[in-house]
């Protein structure tokens, strides 16, 4: 009987995702793949004009070209009280998470959103869109329907497009940037900034609910996932693209609820409790959410989950071989990231996917001394989506980027007790109802 429960368990779990995450099997477009790429790139249908620009910010489409070939969408932002052009502050470059783009800054009002909040405080906003999202221009020539679009994962995001969302804002720019990235933004930047000299353009980086280890996440929905192989069984199918909004995926949702998974609340079971973001705005969410990604990478990420390493991507022996020269896969060096470069992140007490446990050993690891805030009753969306993360979040965040490290260590005294740098105080913790400020103990406020 019980073999029998798991054998349904596993199907229904493979339904589920084969036919929620591809993009089934549509045949292929009579318009050449250089058609389809040029009037996605000449439409003006983007992320400015749907979300941005009726918020009345002004705001500019860019596009760039990463090595292999995809062709990235970035948006500019600056305050709505002046134009892109005349935006004097510091460059800010946004990296959103997983199954999200550019838009996941923007879905609160201005006053709670991230990206609106840093643009009317001066900051020359730049958002970045991975490829596969919605928001990104397609490939020079493979068509969205190819199954090599779809051959990457987030070390392909980490390598070529983060590094080249980088490199453009800076050519742009002339300047060092911020960087904030949350969840999958937070993974390419410590693979980028561990393996390339992109460091060099950047300032100071903000990570929310950052990973790099996955070994002790607790979401009981991706652990039921990785523990019956669905990843590989979705390869094996010949599904690359992970869609979310697919139809029939969509409609399969709660007849699959009905029988072996507790889908009451499909967000918990994924990320944890979220606290803080309003449920009566899911409708306007999802016109903008989910955006797609690839197999690839989800399997990326389970291989990480089941190993505890932050490594390449595992081809197999002979793949590795091929690829790497090793039997295994590279691991990313994260005390190869220079003491010079300033980090801060943002952790939760309800995140069931960027775990305590993991975070606690890619700070051990980092050279320098990370700036950290610890909010007790945030999940793994409250950093983005809750309607007090201004408060919460970006207030500290934001001053953190402003205060230069050596004027934080000669004003130390000034600052002691406050929720600022200095005091050698390395951690801030968030009760619910106080803020405390205190040493370095992971996952245990005050």
């Amino acid at each position: 009987m019980g073999r029998r429960v798991m054998l349904m368990e596993i199907f229904s779990l493979y339904i589920f995702f084969s036919f929620m995450f591809n993009g089934f099997f549509l045949g292929k477009s009579d318009l050449s793949t250089k058609e389809v790429n040029l009037h996605r790139r000449l439409s003006n249908e983007g992320l400015c004009s749907q979300l941005i620009q009726p918020s009345g910010y002004p705001c500019s489409e860019h596009i760039t070209q990463t090595k292999d070939g995809y062709i990235l969408g970035i948006q500019r932002v600056s305050s709505s009280n002046g134009a892109v052009q005349a935006n004097s502050g510091p460059p800010i470059l946004l990296q959103h998470g997983l199954f999200q783009g550019g838009d996941a800054w923007f879905l609160n009002s201005p006053e709670q959103s991230l990206g609106f909040i840093l643009a009317d405080l001066g900051f020359d906003v730049w958002v970045g869109n991975v490829r596969g999202t919605r928001w990104s221009h397609g490939h020079i020539s493979l068509s969205e329907k190819d199954e090599e679009f779809w051959d990457w994962s987030w070390q392909e995001l980490a390598l070529n497009d983060l590094v080249e969302m980088i490199n453009y804002v800076y050519s742009v720019t002339s300047s060092k940037m911020y960087y904030v990235g949350h969840s999958q933004g937070t993974i390419m930047a410590l693979a980028a900034l561990s393996q390339t000299d992109i460091v060099k353009k950047v300032e100071a980086v903000a990570l929310l609910c950052p990973i790099s280890y996955l070994g002790h996440i607790s979401a009981q929905f991706v652990l039921r996932a990785v523990g019956t192989h669905l990843d590989q069984m979705i390869l094996a199918m010949g599904v690359h693209q992970l869609n979310f909004r697919s139809e029939v995926g969509v409609r399969l949702v709660n007849s699959i609820c009905e029988g072996h998974i507790d889908c009451n609340d499909l967000l918990t079971s994924l990320t944890g409790k979220n606290c803080c973001f309003n449920n009566s705005h899911v409708d306007f969410y999802l016109e903008f959410e989910p955006h797609p990604s690839s197999a690839k990478n989800l399997n990326h990420l389970f291989q990480m989950i089941r190993k505890g390493k932050f490594g390449m991507y595992d081809y197999g022996l002979w793949g590795n071989i091929k690829r790497y020269g090793l039997f295994q896969p590279p691991a990313f060096d994260i005390s190869s990231i220079p003491t010079s470069l300033r980090i801060w992140m943002g952790y939760g007490g309800n995140d069931a996917l960027a775990d305590v446990t993991d975070l606690e050993q890619t700070v051990n690891e980092l050279k320098s001394r990370p700036e950290l805030l610890y909010l007790e009753n945030y999940g793994h969306i409250d950093f983005i989506l809750s309607v007090n993360a201004n408060e919460d979040v970006y207030s500290h965040m934001i001053d953190f980027f402003r205060i230069p490290e050596e004027a934080s260590s000669s004003q130390q005294s000034r600052n002691c007790g406050r929720v600022r740098i200095g005091c050698q105080v390395n951690e801030i913790y968030w009760t619910g109802s106080a803020i405390k400020a205190g040493p370095l103990h992971l996952g245990a406020p005050m």
